[in-house]
């Protein structure tokens, strides 16, 4: 399974290794595998796609042959027998063993939950050491799914991200260097997910905590507030929907060059990622 995707980009064959509850709603999933020799990358919000077997599988059911048609024959498989895809990004890679470790949100695994979990929360919150996936990453270190990318210039790096943006974030804060100014928002469903992060930067961090009655992230970067800078550089991620209006606010109420924002959407409310591939958000 080591078939080339793109030039950038391969597939990886993993195992589970280890797992680690980090709260309420995360998961630290640690994957290994002989291909990661092969797996580089430079980025600290490298996005990757996983691929997950179904209850009663195995290991993911994907194309025999994973060319430059594997798209379109996965789509091909049958709904309950194709793997499950969904996109996540890089926490750690580490080297001597070669190892990933990848967050997962836990969405409705809790008895009595009103929406129930996905199939990706489901395996997350169920896996064990020896289970087998597949992984599109990078096969070399700079590559397009790098999308944090201050300018040389930057001054001032400010931050929000949404629960499904922990992880990026945090792999992001923890590699600023000494002397590099931050404002950082995250949100998070549970006060039990908050983490420390440890960085050598100048960051202010602040941990939100979504509940009813609670401030909206609009409001609350609102609130919050920024240091002074010349040549600030902003990276939103999280649900679409947000993610586009802190976009907004940022450059027409801040007047930040839209060049220096750079916003992704992970998610969108009440969407599957299948209906958010179709709807080409």
């Amino acid at each position: 399974m080591a078939t080339v995707v793109a030039a950038q980009f391969r597939f990886f064959s993993l195992q589970v290794v280890r797992t680690r509850r980090l709260g309420p709603s995360l998961v630290r999933v640690s994957f290994a595998g002989d291909d990661l020799r092969d797996f580089h990358s430079d980025g600290r919000d490298q996005s990757l796609s996983l691929f997950l077997p179904h209850p009663g599988q195995t290991e993911p059911v994907v194309p025999v042959e994973l060319g430059e048609g594997w798209w379109q024959g996965w789509r091909e498989l049958p709904d309950d027998v194709r793997a499950v895809m969904r996109s996540y990004t890089l926490r750690e890679l580490r080297r001597d063993p070669d190892e990933i470790d990848i967050d997962f949100v836990l969405h409705g695994v809790e008895p009595g939950a009103a929406v129930p979990a996905g199939p990706a929360s489901r395996w997350a919150s169920r896996a064990s050491a020896g289970d087998r996936v597949l992984l599109i990453g990078p096969a070399v270190a700079d590559n397009r799914a790098i999308r944090f990318r201050p300018p040389a210039d930057t001054d001032l790096v400010v931050i929000w991200g949404d629960e499904t943006a922990v992880p990026a974030v945090s792999a992001i804060v923890e590699s600023l260097p000494a002397g590099t100014r931050a404002r950082v928002w995250l949100e998070v469903h549970d006060a039990g997910d908050i983490q420390d992060l440890v960085t050598e930067a100048d960051a202010d961090i602040a941990w939100l905590v979504r509940a009813e009655g609670s401030p909206t992230a609009l409001d609350a970067v609102r609130a919050g507030g920024l240091p002074p800078a010349e040549h600030p550089y902003v990276w939103i991620a999280g649900e679409s929907g947000c993610v586009k209006e802190l976009r907004r606010h940022f450059v027409g109420e801040r007047g930040i060059d839209r060049r220096r924002v750079t916003f992704v959407g992970y998610w969108r409310q009440g969407l599957t990622e299948e209906q958010l591939r179709e709807s080409g958000e």
